[in-house]
């Protein structure tokens, strides 16, 4: 087989430039807003598993999983889970893991599943974060992606995200 092939074999084509730049922008836009956040309020907004969420939201915005109920719920369920083993379990490795296979099936449950979301028990339970990171900046920063992908991806195509809010 040749490399060209190898390369070339079922990958999907890249999107068009302009989607790339939109995408790009959102991605910008919202990350930008939320370390905004941070400095003007002195509190942390940035965490990882957000630019894996502009990733989707922004990348594939059609996806379930770039969707409203996704993104908030799902940043909202797994940290609630995160939060709920760290006070049971403690710090330790087995804690992440509890806490990470128990926010996968809590998101399944309330059809709230976010990749990326899938990392918020690690960040909760190895930062020892407080009940109030589920308001700051979890949900604020879940709020900001949304409805920047809200805007950004309407302005690609009108009325095209979300697919549904709920």
């Amino acid at each position: 087989m040749s490399i060209r092939r190898l390369l070339h074999s079922g990958a999907p084509p890249a999107p068009p430039l302009t989607f790339i730049a939109l995408s790009s922008l959102g991605a910008l836009i919202a990350i930008a807003i939320t370390g905004g956040l941070s400095v003007v309020s002195g509190i942390p907004w940035l965490m990882a598993p957000f630019g894996a969420s502009c990733v989707l939201a922004f990348g594939v915005p059609d996806s379930p999983l770039a969707q409203p109920r996704a993104v908030i719920g799902g940043h909202l369920v797994a940290t609630a889970v995160g939060l709920a083993v760290a006070a049971l379990l403690g710090d330790g490795w087995l804690a992440c893991a509890v806490g990470v296979a128990l926010a996968l099936a809590a998101m399944q449950l309330t059809r709230t599943l976010h990749a990326p979301a899938g990392a918020d028990p690690l960040v909760v339970i190895i930062a020892h974060a407080p009940l109030s990171y589920l308001v700051s900046p979890v949900l604020v920063g879940s709020l900001v992606i949304v409805l920047t992908a809200w805007a950004v991806n309407n302005l690609r195509s009108p009325r095209s995200y979300p697919k549904y809010w709920l």
